[in-house]
């Protein structure tokens, strides 16, 4: 009998953990995303004057940012999806919403660059607080609401009456904030930028996402196939959004999660409604 409460089975586990798992070798080629979210959690982390010593860092796709982080002194446990991912860090494979970890073991977790494709996005934020001590920091990066429109719009119209998924579902700021709320965290908070990198063809972008990981993942019942003249059309559409040098600005939104495991020493938290503060508000030091 099937559960009622389970959540729909959107990305394909095996998919996912072979998408990373690919990328991992020539990962460094191809970093411009991860680095560009996770140099922006770190200047969050930074504005928080307390100490964070002990990290969890969720998606570790090479190793230089469990590197960075022990240069500032941190003790850092790193967990990924793919196993050479979690290997090359001496960390642990996990999914997100299954963290092996016990209660009350982290003072910062870090998660870069994954919750966009994990099933259960509500469930992964309740064990991320779980595994936060008292006044423990969350904060997350990931590919938010908005991303790929020139790829999307290219495919649409290369595939007309037949579309089929190609690009999975993304989470929009409002959403991630009532996530934040409903997982429990204290003076949650979300916002996003987007990063605007051009391209000369679809075929580069599509290349850049397969080395990125970020490949389509779906479940068979969710994702579509797609053909060579497919392919080529969308090509010709995406080549049509060009600027007069031969470019097609594609938008990566950069969506960043802040919350805090509530403790009785915190702030109490603002009416509902009046959600309009900033992430670097929230992460202001608390006197």
């Amino acid at each position: 009998m099937t559960d009622q409460a389970s959540p729909p089975q959107i990305f394909d586990p095996k998919r996912r953990r072979q998408a990373r798992d690919r990328a991992h070798k020539q990962f460094a080629e191809y970093d411009f995303l991860y680095r560009a979210m996770f140099d922006g959690l770190i200047e969050r982390m930074e504005d928080v004057t307390r100490p964070l010593e002990e990290v969890l860092l969720i998606g570790c796709p090479d190793n230089s940012a469990r590197q960075q982080l022990e240069a500032m002194g941190k003790r850092v446990t790193c967990c990924d999806p793919g196993f050479h991912n979690a290997q090359a860090n001496e960390g642990v494979q996990a999914e997100e919403d299954a963290l092996p970890f016990a209660e009350s073991s982290f003072d910062l977790v870090l998660a870069c660059g994954t919750l966009d494709s994990v099933n259960d996005l509500p469930g992964a934020l309740i064990v991320a607080k779980r595994v936060l001590r008292p006044d423990g920091l969350f904060l997350a990066s990931c590919i938010g609401a908005g991303s790929f429109r020139q790829l999307k719009g290219a495919l649409i119209a290369a595939e007309q009456e037949k579309t089929a998924p190609h690009i999975h579902p993304q989470v929009d700021v409002r959403s991630a904030g009532d996530l934040l709320a409903r997982a429990g965290f204290a003076m949650p908070v979300a916002d996003s930028e987007i990063l605007k990198v051009r391209y000369g063809s679809i075929i580069r972008l599509m290349h850049d996402l397969r080395y990125m990981g970020h490949g389509n993942m779906m479940s068979a019942d969710y994702r579509g196939t797609l053909s060579r003249p497919t392919i080529m059309r969308a090509a010709e559409h995406f080549a049509q959004a060009a600027d007069s040098d031969g470019k097609t600005a594609e938008d990566f939104v950069i969506l960043t999660m802040s919350g805090w495991r509530p403790d009785p020493s915190q702030p109490k938290p603002a009416r509902r409604g009046s959600g309009k503060t900033s992430l670097a508000q929230a992460l202001k030091p608390k006197n």
